[in-house]
C-alpha cells in the first residue's frame, strides 16, 4: 500500500474516530468521578481520538460493568441464606462495645454487612507463619477449600500449595481456586493441568468478561487474598503466593507482610466474597452452603468487600470514616501511599485536632511511579503533624490499620486510588481491644525498623526527585 493510499484510508477513518470519541465522551459525562477528570477525558477523546480512544477504553473507566447483574441472583439467594445464618448465630450478631455506637453502625453500613462475635483471630506476621498456618488447615480439611489470590506463582511455594491442594482433593475434599488474570498471567499449562487432573476447579477472574464493553478493559484487578476451609476457618491479608512473600527474593530480601487467621461465625463473610467472585468467573455458584461456624472465641469483627462494581466507593469511605472518627490514634501501614484530596485532608485534619496519626511506608520500591509519588504525598501529610516512617528492613507490603484502642484492620487494600476505586479488595475490621494492642505492638516494632521522615519536605529533595514525584502524581488516578 502506497503512502497516498494510507493517507486516504486515514482520512476516511477520521470522522468515524471523532464520532467514537464523542460517544465515549458522553459516557465520561455520565460516569466520571470528578469534573476535572471529565474535562480532561472529553478534551482528549474529542480532540485526539486516535490516542484518546485506546487510552480511555483501557484505563479510563471507573466502573466495572456486568458484575452486579451477573451475580444478582446469587446475592439475593445469599441474603435469604444469611437470614437463616443469622438465626443460627443470633447470639454472635452484635455491635462492638464502642463508646461511639454510631461509628460501628457506619462501618457496618459501608460494608453492607454486620459485625459478628464469637470469633478467634490470630495475627500472622510474615510469610512463613502465614503459609505454615494455611497449609496446616488445608491438611486438616474434610469438606471444601476455597482459594482466591491476586497472584499465584509457579515457584517453590506455588508448587507446595498445589501439592497440598491435590492431596486434599484426592482424599475427597472439594477444592476451588480463583486467581486474577492480570496478576497471574504466566502459569504454564502443565501447572494448571496438575490441578485439573486431581479434580480441582481452577479459574481466572477475568475482568474482560461481561460483554463487548469490557473487551479492552484491563485496568481493574481482583486484588483479594482469601482462603476458606470447611466454612470454619478463613485467612485474609496481604500475602500472595510467591517465593518473595517468604523473603526468598534477592532483590527485596525480607518481605514484611501480615495476614490473619479467623475461626468462628465471621468466616461466612469471606465465604460470601468468594461466592460472588466465583459466580463472575464461572457463571455458577460453587455449590457450597452457608454452614454456620461454631463460636470459637470472643472477638467481634466484619469483613468489607469493596470494588469498582459497587455504586459506592466503599474502600475510600471506610478509610475516610476511620480517619475522621479517630479520637486518639490512627496508624496506617501501606506499601503504596497515594491518597486522594479528601483522604489527604482527613489525615491532615486528624493530626491538627491532636490525633496520633502515623503512616508507615516502604523505603524500597517495587513500582517506580508509585514510589516516586509517595515523595509528594508523604511530605504533604507530614506538614500538619502526621508522623511518617519509611521501613528499611526489607520491603514493606502489609495493609494494616489501627484505630484508637478498639479497632484494627488487616486486608488487601492499599492506601491508593487503585484500591479505593479500581480493585476488588477485602479488609477485615476487628473490634477487640486485645487484638488492637497486638497489632499496635507489631507496628511499633516495624516503626523501630524504619526511618522517621516526618521532617522531610518536597522542596528539600534533589531536583530529579521533585520532578519525578510531581510527574508520578499525574498518574495517581490509576496507580
Amino acid at each position: 500500500m502506497t503512502t497516498w493510499s494510507i493517507l486516504k484510508v486515514a482520512a476516511a477513518l477520521l470522522p468515524l474516530l471523532h464520532l467514537l470519541g464523542i460517544f465515549s465522551a458522553a459516557e465520561v459525562l455520565l460516569f466520571a468521578r470528578s469534573p476535572q477528570s471529565a474535562i480532561a477525558w472529553c478534551l482528549f477523546l474529542v480532540g485526539f481520538p486516535l490516542l484518546g480512544l485506546p487510552f480511555y477504553w483501557t484505563f479510563g473507566r471507573s466502573k466495572f460493568k456486568g458484575y452486579q447483574s451477573r451475580i444478582a441472583r446469587v446475592v439475593e439467594h445469599q441474603r435469604r441464606d444469611l437470614e437463616w445464618y443469622r438465626q443460627q448465630v443470633r447470639d454472635t450478631a452484635r455491635a462492638p462495645e464502642d463508646p461511639e455506637p454510631a461509628r460501628a453502625e457506619t462501618f457496618a453500613k459501608i460494608a453492607d454487612t454486620e459485625f459478628l462475635g464469637g470469633n478467634e483471630v490470630s495475627l500472622l506476621i510474615d510469610g512463613q507463619a502465614t503459609f505454615d498456618a494455611i497449609f496446616a488447615d488445608i491438611d486438616r480439611a474434610s469438606s471444601f477449600i476455597l482459594v482466591e489470590f491476586f497472584i499465584i506463582k509457579e515457584d517453590e511455594i506455588g508448587h507446595e500449595l498445589q501439592q497440598r491442594l491435590v492431596a486434599a482433593a484426592r482424599r475427597g475434599v472439594t477444592v476451588q481456586v480463583l486467581y486474577d488474570e492480570v496478576g497471574t498471567h504466566h502459569l504454564s499449562r502443565a501447572f494448571l493441568r496438575g490441578f485439573s487432573e486431581a479434580g480441582i476447579d481452577v479459574r481466572s477472574f477475568g475482568t474482560r468478561r461481561g460483554g463487548p464493553q469490557n473487551f479492552f478493559q484491563v485496568n481493574f484487578r481482583n486484588h483479594r487474598k482469601i482462603v476458606v476451609i470447611d466454612g470454619q476457618v478463613g485467612f485474609i491479608g496481604g500475602h500472595n503466593v510467591g517465593d518473595e512473600y517468604l523473603g526468598r527474593s534477592a532483590t527485596f530480601g525480607h518481605w514484611r507482610d501480615t495476614h490473619i487467621r479467623i475461626s468462628g461465625p465471621a468466616v461466612v463473610h469471606l465465604k460470601r466474597i468468594f461466592f460472588a467472585d466465583w459466580v463472575w468467573a464461572t457463571g455458577a455458584p460453587p455449590g457450597i452452603g452457608l454452614t454456620p461456624a461454631a463460636p470459637a472465641g470472643t472477638v467481634t469483627m466484619l469483613t468489607l468487600a469493596s470494588g469498582p462494581a459497587s455504586d459506592l466507593s466503599a474502600c475510600a469511605l471506610y478509610f475516610l470514616h476511620a480517619i475522621s472518627s479517630a479520637r486518639s490514634r490512627i496508624w496506617i501501614a501501606t506499601p503504596y501511599f497515594i491518597p486522594d484530596d479528601a483522604l489527604l485532608c482527613a489525615l491532615q485534619l486528624a493530626a491538627m485536632r491532636g490525633v496520633d496519626v502515623r503512616i508507615l511506608v516502604p523505603a524500597k520500591r517495587d513500582h517506580l511511579l508509585v514510589w516516586l509519588a509517595s515523595f509528594f504525598f508523604v511530605p504533604a501529610a507530614a506538614a500538619t503533624g502526621v508522623k511518617a516512617y519509611r521501613y528499611t528492613d526489607g520491603f514493606l507490603h502489609q495493609k494494616v490499620l489501627v484505630l484508637d484502642d478498639l479497632y484494627a484492620a488487616v486486608g488487601s487494600a492499599n492506601f491508593d486510588n487503585r484500591s479505593f476505586r479500581l480493585n476488588f479488595e477485602a479488609t477485615s475490621l476487628v473490634a477487640d481491644r486485645g487484638f488492637n494492642q497486638a497489632v499496635a505492638a507489631m507496628l511499633e516494632r516495624d516503626m523501630a525498623s524504619a526511618t522517621d521522615v516526618s521532617h522531610e519536605r518536597l522542596g528539600d529533595f534533589p531536583l530529579w526527585k521533585r520532578l519525578g514525584s510531581r510527574f508520578a502524581r499525574l498518574f495517581s488516578p490509576i496507580l
